[in-house]
């Protein structure tokens, strides 16, 4: 199968970065950007934001999500996703 340049370009724009949360065996989307660069800021961002809260974390028995990012296509996203809050682990929204 050849692939023409139409086919390589949508298959360009479907690639997406993925930030990931991670508590426990619970997965979720955090975020999804363009580019790997904006990710690994965002990634750090929400890291950033669990340390700042890491002694109410503690307190109140909440596991800290992990951040990580991951390539997704779009067409891998779930159908109702939007994304998580930084601080959305907070409320207990992961």
């Amino acid at each position: 199968m050849e692939f023409t340049p139409e086919k390589r370009r949508s298959s360009a724009e479907d690639s997406l970065w993925a930030v990931v949360a991670v508590v426990g065996r619970v997965i979720r989307i955090a975020e999804i950007f363009p580019s790997r660069t904006a990710a690994l800021h965002d990634q750090a961002w929400r890291e950033a934001q669990v340390r700042a809260y890491a002694s109410f974390l503690e307190r109140s028995g909440q596991a800290p999500p992990r951040y990580m990012i991951k390539p997704i296509r779009r067409t891998e996203l779930p159908r109702q996703w939007k994304p998580l809050p930084a601080l959305g682990f907070l409320n207990g929204n992961l």
